[in-house]
């Protein structure tokens, strides 16, 4: 087990790089003048030149490169040309918000999904099990925008059972319940693609672990099914906890939308707010931090993986 963490981990070093390479030069290519954006158009010459060297956008792209590399290596993420703020501050409070809804999302993603999955492998071919592959499937294909807009106006707006915006009521104490009173509907929305995702990966799994030879064996021994299907989810459950990692690493990176539409301060929403300002430091960050998070997320699901597995630590 040492030796495959030992391989997970030198291989995770590249990756960051690479990563790193790819999230400057995206960067660079969005188009607009950031000085241009915080200067307004009336700037002088004067001033635009001063506020250029300044921030270093006067120096080759290596330079730039590699000297913002050394900074983030020391924890220093920049500062805000929009905000004049500590970049790394409002970008770790913004993943830790990301990270609250990503982690309910995931919950009820999984535990939907498998449950779903489960009723369409054990109940194959009976309306029960139709119902719950065509709930799998209507995860998968309905977009989020149009689940978002639909839980926004009628659970929303004309119910008024759940709020649909940000994170606490205005002038709150900020208390557990209204945070879980908030966090419903984004949550909701973020898990549907996932949960169908895993509802078919686990039925999928469920059904080929069923035809193998070995569950005709454990049935000639006398085996009772209750047994019988434990072994078969243990024999299932690896493949599906890869996907549910990769789920979870695509929850959060991938609920921009989300939070736009919930206004959910999280990191999703800082970068699309970023994008608009041309803040270089503030999208450089979140898109690094949102990459770093999945691979690390990445790193867990194989570790756990192996664990489970131990024919994956011969790999």
């Amino acid at each position: 087990m040492t030796t495959f963490l030992g391989r997970r981990l030198m291989s995770v070093v590249p990756i960051l790089l690479g990563v790193s390479i790819v999230v400057f030069l995206i960067v660079k290519l969005i188009p607009g003048d950031p000085v241009a954006s915080l200067l307004g158009p009336t700037a002088t010459a004067e001033d635009r030149a001063r506020l250029t060297e300044q921030y270093g956008l006067n120096k080759p792209l290596p330079t730039q490169f590699f000297s913002w590399l050394g900074n983030v290596v020391q924890g220093d993420l920049g500062r805000s040309i929009a905000r004049q703020t500590d970049v790394a501050s409002m970008v770790f409070d913004a993943l830790g918000n990301t990270l609250i809804l990503s982690a309910v999302a995931f919950g009820l993603a999984l535990v939907g999904g498998m449950a779903i999955g489960a009723l369409a492998a054990f109940r194959r071919g009976k309306p029960s099990g139709t119902i719950a592959s065509g709930i799998a499937v209507f995860g998968l294909s309905t977009p989020q925008y149009s689940i978002a807009l639909i839980l926004v106006v009628y659970l929303g707006v004309q119910a008024g059972w759940f709020p649909t915006s940000g994170m606490y009521a205005a002038g709150s104490a900020q208390t557990l319940g209204d945070l879980a009173h908030h966090v419903v509907l984004p949550a909701v929305t973020a898990a549907l693609v996932p949960m169908g995702l895993l509802a078919r990966m686990f039925r999928s799994a469920l059904l080929d672990a069923f035809g193998q030879d070995w569950v005709e064996a454990l049935h000639a021994r006398g085996l009772s099914p209750r047994t019988i299907t434990g072994h078969v989810l243990h024999n299932a459950a690896p493949s599906v906890l890869t996907v549910a990692g990769l789920q979870f690493g695509y929850l959060l990176s991938g609920v921009v939308f989300v939070e736009t539409v919930f206004s959910w301060p999280g990191i999703g929403l800082l970068v699309y707010q970023a994008i608009s300002q041309r803040d270089l430091a503030v999208i450089q960050a979140g898109v690094l931090v949102s990459a770093l998070a999945f691979v690390l997320v990445n790193l867990a699901v194989d570790l756990l993986h192996g664990y489970v597995d131990p024919r994956v630590r011969q790999a």
